[in-house]
């Protein structure tokens, strides 16, 4: 059977795939649009599971905040390259994601893929994750969300696609509240207040003062001072209220909330990546690698 431009056309408008695989498609299933798109499913379904062990530590972070400012959404969805990650496509993914977290408050990962992406769709956020796989060629995977539920109201900022940061601030003002949201975007506090510094990582990091001060060959008594000294200095570096704010270093972000008669309870900071191993590989032989899968 002769396979039409206007039939490759109206199969292009439906799956997004390219032009070469949908006349594939309709040479395969005698021109049976119904049949090839059933069929191109399938073999984008395949294709998914191919890409699935290939390493996607780019994309993109989004932020969605109820209207009361009272709860908000962050999510990351990971791609392959920053281009993929820009497109159309990906960044709509990613934000209708970050609506459903928001408007369904999923419990789990796996719940919230089981989902559906728009409200009314029969396929869940699973399928269209590999049919999008199918589209743009790439490995991708939605990494993680967390669901902010504030004291007090939410802030946000969002440093390009990359980094998105939440805070629940209670007083103050907003532009107080954008301001410190910047600030750990920037700063990359740990958390709020010394008291939420775990017992095991203080430990962890007083092994490796002590260790570092033993080599200066001084009594016990003046290391465990120089020990006492240095883990002062690093609570201070890695919680938000002992931190110089950004915008005045002269202050610190703990006197810059009791001027303000405010009080941060939480936050949230996100970047795209963080904790991925990403895999270096000569260009050329990535490029032969992709070409090869495809054959």
């Amino acid at each position: 059977m002769s396979i039409s431009a206007a039939m490759v056309k109206e199969l292009r408008e439906r799956t997004g795939a390219g032009m070469m695989e949908c006349k594939k498609a309709l040479t395969e299933t005698n021109g049976d649009l119904e049949a090839a798109i059933e069929h191109m499913r399938k073999s984008g379904m395949a294709k998914a599971d191919k890409k699935a062990g290939r390493i996607a530590a780019e994309g993109l972070v989004a932020i969605k905040t109820s209207a009361d400012g009272k709860t908000a959404a962050v999510v990351e969805v990971n791609s392959e390259t920053d281009f993929v990650a820009k497109g159309d496509d990906f960044v709509a993914f990613v934000g209708a994601i970050a609506e459903r977290v928001l408007k369904d408050k999923p419990a789990s990962l796996e719940a919230l893929l089981a989902m559906p992406l728009n409200d009314g769709d029969k396929a869940s956020i699973e399928d269209a994750r590999k049919a999008l796989i199918a589209k743009l060629g790439e490995n991708m995977n939605v990494r993680r969300f967390h669901l902010m539920n504030a004291k007090g109201k939410v802030s946000s900022y969002s440093h390009g696609t990359r980094i998105a940061v939440v805070i629940d601030v209670e007083g103050g003002s907003d532009e107080l509240g954008k301001d410190l949201a910047m600030h750990i975007a920037a700063n990359r506090p740990l958390c709020v207040n010394e008291s939420e510094v775990s017992s095991e990582h203080l430990a962890k990091e007083k092994e490796i003062f002590t260790a570092q001060a033993a080599e200066s060959g001084k009594p016990a008594a003046i290391i465990e001072k120089m020990v006492q000294g240095r883990i002062s200095k690093y609570l201070k570096e890695v919680t938000l209220l002992g931190q110089p704010f950004v915008k005045d270093p002269d202050t610190t972000v703990e006197k810059l909330l009791q001027k303000a008669k405010a009080t941060v309870h939480s936050f949230i900071r996100m970047e795209v990546g963080e904790g991925i191993e990403k895999k270096s590989e000569n260009f050329a032989d990535e490029v032969m690698a992709q070409a090869k899968s495809n054959m």
